[in-house]
């Protein structure tokens, strides 16, 4: 007869590309349906046979707007650009096929895809850009500045649009006339920017292309206009155009295989690290985990609402905020005659990070005695995941368990022996719920392009996100893109198991999940009521989005989704039929 061991392990690696999904919205019934994507790797077609026009790719409404959002303005312009992509809607495909310099790349790279292909794609199902109010005339004067990400969009429908009338010159020209349609929708400084950004997403191109001398030139180019990182657009291209050049080292071999593992090391650790002051004020302004936190406590508090014994595993505990409105609910049971007997975390890391954890045991055990909250504080630090086994945990009969893992699945799947055994061990030790915050964003395809678009989408809206909340605290504000940087760095200039920044949305996770038999929960009606009150409470409540995804929530910024969270139960299907069988063989022997 089978063991437990035999009945989750796996012959067949899982897929982590090429899941599809969508959402629902929570809170904005005319909200767009959020992008459904294609899967990233396209096995056996050529570049020539991937390109679409315009308007199959959902640019359309963007190309339709640019007299608002930056666009022509002359009757000639607009007659071009219909002709251009709606007329022959073949014509951006031909033009590519006619590019000697794309046929020869294709020809030796069939797999490879463009960043001016990703750039279609990414936008199909999007969110559509929506002007502040229909009604006013002058646009540069009373609407709204275009945020971060719709700048990178204006700038990725002219990049398209630009390659379609100029493949044929010489980058040179680009770099001097980056255009071919006016721009005066657009106020100066957003006519700057879209032109930074085309000249990264140049530059993007032919690192795809593996032409790294045209590329370190435009790399150049966008060096000169960002250096002063004045606005999030600047930041985000300064940033990428580091990424790319660190991209172009390594594959000329003028940085050692030593740095660049130097390099992963420090991402992986500065990325764990949460308890600081930077941090802190993050969580206080900027929405995202606040919301998530809360969505959890409730859900956790709802399952073990009549457990006198709690005990939490959190993989990876960093600061431990989240953990301090827990115990603040935990308090009030107290007045309710409902006492806790006990309230027991084991907090999960590597042992690089012991130090810090013991700091965070020493404020929350601090915490929980001003509350008079029975506490127990355990860590079980490893050198790797793979050393996770059940043995290492201290589970009594009486506790009702929970498996808390926040951000950390994703930094498995460069390691999938050790994803694998993670999920093992915590079936074996049968949670009554499991709880899973992820960044929900496609970061992990293998094609480096892929990435590259996808990745200058996400973190536009990050950055986006903190110069608003983070408007009047510059210091924090940048330390904390000091470690979205390194991530950057990692998702654009490393590959394989160095490329240990890697994300994939909620819907990958809930394939990858059913190997396991988990099954999804919901949450309650109250839950997501207060949930969506919370968001309410934050000056930039607006820019925030707060939809489902089947039964899990994702919280999302003007329309860019940025986190998730769901909860999940082990179905005990398996385990009562291995049960009932022993029985069986016990009465029989």
């Amino acid at each position: 007869m089978p063991s437990d061991d035999d009945l989750f392990s796996f012959t067949t690696p899982f897929d982590f590309n090429g899941i599809q999904g969508g959402y629902t919205t929570l809170l904005d019934e005319d909200c767009d349906d959020m992008e459904q994507e294609a899967p990233s790797t396209i096995k056996g077609k050529q570049l020539q046979d991937q390109i679409f026009s315009i308007e199959e790719l959902g640019l359309e409404e963007i190309n339709n707007r640019l007299p608002e959002l930056g666009g022509a303005t002359s009757q000639h312009d607009q007659q071009h650009q219909q002709s251009s992509f709606h007329e022959n809607p073949t014509k951006l495909k031909n033009i590519i096929q006619s590019s000697s310099t794309t046929q020869e790349f294709v020809k030796h790279n069939s797999s490879a895809v463009s960043t001016l292909e990703l750039l279609t794609n990414y936008a199909s199902g999007s969110k559509k850009l929506k002007a502040t109010n229909d009604h006013e005339t002058d646009i540069n004067t009373h609407r709204q500045k275009l945020s971060t990400e719709e700048i990178m969009r204006v700038a990725g429908t002219r990049y398209i649009q630009y390659f379609s009338d100029h493949q044929r010159f010489h980058d040179f020209s680009m770099v001097m006339h980056p255009f071919g349609y006016a721009l005066s929708g657009l106020s100066e400084e957003e006519t700057r920017d879209v032109e930074l950004v085309h000249h990264l997403l140049a530059a993007a191109e032919k690192v795809g292309y593996q032409q790294y001398e045209r590329a370190s030139t435009l790399l150049s180019c966008c060096d000169w206009i960002a250096a002063e990182r004045a606005n999030s657009v600047q930041r985000v291209v300064y940033y990428f155009a580091e990424a790319l050049r660190g991209r172009i080292d390594k594959e000329t071999g003028r940085i050692t295989f030593a740095a660049v593992e130097s390099t992963a090391g420090t991402t992986l650790s500065d990325q764990g690290k949460g308890y600081n002051i930077s941090s802190l004020k993050c969580y206080q302004k900027v929405p995202f985990n606040q919301v998530l936190y809360y969505a959890a406590t409730q859900s956790i508090l709802e399952n073990v609402a009549n457990a006198s014994k709690i005990h939490v595993i959190d993989f990876k505990i960093r600061s431990g905020v989240q953990w301090t409105d827990f115990m603040q609910a935990l308090a009030e049971r107290v007045v309710q005659r409902r006492p806790i007997q006990l309230f027991k975390i084991t907090a999960v890391g590597l042992r690089i990070q012991e130090k810090v954890t013991e700091e965070v045991g020493k404020m929350l055990s601090g915490l929980a005695e001003s509350l008079s909250i029975p506490f127990e504080f355990n860590i079980v630090c490893v050198s790797s995941f793979i050393e996770i086994k059940k043995e290492l945990f201290r589970i009594r009969y009486d506790e009702s368990l929970v498996i808390y893992c926040s951000l950390i699945l994703r930094t498995l799947l460069s390691w999938p022996s050790c994803l694998e055994n993670l999920l093992g061990v915590i079936k074996k030790l049968n949670p009554s719920i499991m709880v899973v915050v992820e960044t929900e964003a496609n970061l992990n395809s293998p094609s480096f392009v892929n990435r590259f678009t996808k990745a200058l989408f996400f973190y536009s809206a990050f950055f986006d996100s903190l110069e608003t909340c983070l408007e009047q605290d510059i210091g924090s504000r940048t330390e904390i893109e000091e470690v979205l940087n390194k991530g950057i760095h990692n998702i654009l200039a490393m590959e394989g198991s160095d490329r240990t920044n890697r994300n994939v949305k909620i819907d990958v996770w809930r394939a990858f999940f059913a190997r396991y038999r988990m099954v999804e929960i919901g949450f309650s009606d109250s839950c997501l009521y207060q949930a969506n009150l919370l968001i309410k409470k934050f000056a930039c409540a607006s820019c925030c989005s707060f939809d489902k995804n089947v039964k899990s929530l994702v919280i999302g910024w003007k329309g860019t989704p940025m986190h998730s969270l769901s909860v999940w139960k082990f179905s005990r299907e398996i385990r009562g039929r291995l049960f009932l069988n022993n029985r069986f063989l016990n009465d029989h022997t």
